[in-house]
């Protein structure tokens, strides 16, 4: 009787702890351990052979978001449930590079001629397995709750042209700085975004993506609109952004690059 009442109650304490949130920081131990700032800050590389030594940790934690049901999920605020969201996109994201590594180039090389890493059912998630695509389009950007093109600079592709693998964890009651940040940090590297001449050029993610970041968020209902709002980090003067606004710059998107995101 005493060990059926301890096992209660701990099912119960986590029910309720999830009820609550959900703890990230073992992610975020891994994140801050692993990933490593490049060009200050603007990108970051991963250090795959560190990750895959510490593979147990991930398995934890993406075991954990495995846990999480549907009706809990739901109770959360929507910044608890983007955070989760983010965090369980990119962990298991490192966790299929892992199981390629360090006989693939790319995220790509997980993939076949019939089937890319992101359609593969692996992930426990919600009930359901889950693709990486159905995390991102169908419980993110589609799902009608989070209305956020931010998001694009915070999931991430395991890619050199990817917006950086933050080196840590997103969390609620940060989330809107960290995504603002994520997103300033890419749009500030002229690598992946610049003004060349007369053209701004980008990351072809305004390309796929480009539905997003016309959807009236902060009034952006152009993709000229969208990017004239972070004239600042996109180095542009006030008369550029104002015709970018207007439409009187021409956009050109950058080749992608999918070699993966590793430390040398």
């Amino acid at each position: 009787m005493r060990r059926f009442l301890i096992a209660l109650w701990l099912m119960l304490s986590g029910i309720v702890a999830q009820a609550a949130g959900f703890d990230h920081s073992g992610w975020d131990a891994l994140l801050k351990k692993h990933v490593i700032s490049i060009r200050g800050g603007l990108a970051t590389q991963v250090d795959y052979a560190g990750m895959a030594a510490d593979h147990a940790q991930i398995t934890r934690y993406i075991s954990s978001t495995s846990s999480v049901g549907r009706s809990v999920f739901d109770s959360w605020s929507k910044e608890k449930q983007l955070a989760f969201l983010i965090n369980a996109y990119n962990a298991w994201t490192v966790d299929l590079v892992l199981r390629g590594y360090p006989d693939i180039e790319s995220i790509k090389d997980i993939g076949s001629l019939f089937q890319s890493p992101w359609k593969k059912r692996f992930i426990p998630l919600l009930g359901k397995m889950r693709t990486l695509d159905e995390i991102e389009h169908d419980l993110i950007r589609d799902s009608g709750r989070y209305h956020d093109p931010r998001i694009h600079f915070a999931v991430n592709c395991a890619s050199i042209g990817c917006p950086a693998l933050r080196p840590e964890a997103y969390v609620a009651d940060r989330l809107e700085a960290q995504l603002e940040d994520s997103t300033r940090r890419f749009l500030s590297d002229r690598t992946r975004n610049r003004l060349a001449g007369d053209t701004l050029e980008v990351s072809s993610i305004f390309k796929w993506y480009r539905e997003d970041f016309e959807s009236d968020w902060r009034g952006a209902t152009t993709l000229d609109r969208f990017l004239a709002l972070y004239r600042r980090p996109l180095g542009l003067d006030e008369a550029t952004a104002k015709r970018l606004a207007s439409g009187g710059v021409d956009i050109e998107f950058l080749d992608y690059d999918w070699r993966l995101n590793r430390k040398p």
